[in-house]
């Protein structure tokens, strides 16, 4: 329950930062909104992740990358933990390529989140009105929350689409994590 409390907040607090910045955008030039939208990121990214208890959690250093419209955030107790390799890059591109080849075109991605041991992907599928999550790790599996689903058999069709993709998804960010792993043990 309590990690279920914990995730709603997370989800409230990027909300509120993306009206932010969309609400700061249309006071800022036209020829500035790109660079005021790094900064902000810039500025996130120094932001320190807290556990339950409000301690900061091991995973202390947080690095948000941009990477075709979607941002994937790496988080490491060092400066080295949270570079991006070009595996990763790729890794990431295609993992919002298959999605939307796979599952929906419609829909708006969360931050792809990537742990020292796991990966929380998230986002909302807009023609079903269903929000999901993906975890590698600890709670791996698919998270699906929605308001009145109705249960029908475009929505079967989709959970099942989503389960496919997950596999794809869960064998990717595994590797990734290994490859982290590896080369940070080879440093």
């Amino acid at each position: 329950m309590s990690r279920y409390h914990d995730e709603k907040y997370d989800q409230m607090k990027s909300l509120l930062n993306k009206s932010r910045l969309l609400r700061e955008q249309v006071t800022i030039q036209k020829d500035n909104i790109a660079q005021s939208i790094e900064d902000k990121i810039g500025q996130d990214s120094d932001e320190y992740e807290m556990d339950k208890d409000g301690k900061e959690s091991p995973d202390d250093m947080v690095q948000k990358y941009r990477i075709s419209g979607g941002i994937i955030a790496l988080h490491g107790k060092d400066k080295s933990d949270v570079e991006i390799t070009s595996d990763d890059k790729v890794a990431f591109q295609e993992t919002m390529d298959e999605f939307v080849e796979q599952v929906s075109d419609l829909v708006d991605f969360n931050q792809l989140n990537v742990y020292s041991n796991s990966v929380e992907w998230s986002g909302k599928i807009i023609d079903e009105d269903v929000e999901f999550i993906l975890t590698i790790g600890e709670d791996s599996g698919i998270y699906v929350n929605g308001t009145s689903i109705k249960v029908d058999q475009e929505f079967l069709e989709m959970v099942n689409k989503l389960q496919q993709f997950y596999e794809k998804f869960k064998s990717k960010w595994s590797k990734v994590l290994a490859s982290r792993k590896k080369t940070k043990s080879s440093n």
